[in-house]
């Protein structure tokens, strides 16, 4: 009963900032690593993001590296993708991915002038 809900997308100017966030239940949260991809449109799907359980080790896809941040809180289950310095290619639905090859519905994040 694994449960991922995603929240936070919008639309946003070049440069500009957002920030996602990813509900988390149905597990023991603090044992797993979690992760965000995104699939832009007619794309596959990419992943931009890691976190270990701990949150002591992140991975960031090069695409993404230096501009993205992702964090966790393990005392409310939560997951957040801070993106900044948005770029018109990072428009895509974004999924919060957790264990058992879960996801989440996605939140659409729009780059746009």
């Amino acid at each position: 009963q694994v449960q991922l809900v995603e929240s936070g997308g919008g639309l946003v100017q070049p440069g500009g900032s957002l920030r996602l966030s990813c509900a988390a239940s149905g597990f023991p949260f603090t044992d797993y690593a979690m992760t965000w991809s995104r699939t832009p449109p007619g794309k596959e799907r990419e992943q931009v993001a890691y976190i270990g359980g701990s949150g002591g080790y992140k991975n960031y896809a090069t695409s993404v590296d230096g501009r993205f941040i992702i964090s966790r809180d393990n005392v409310k289950d939560m997951v957040y993708l801070q993106m900044n310095n948005l770029k018109p290619e990072d428009t895509a639905v974004y999924y919060c991915g957790g264990p058992y090859d879960s996801w989440g519905q996605g939140t659409q994040v729009t780059v746009s002038s």
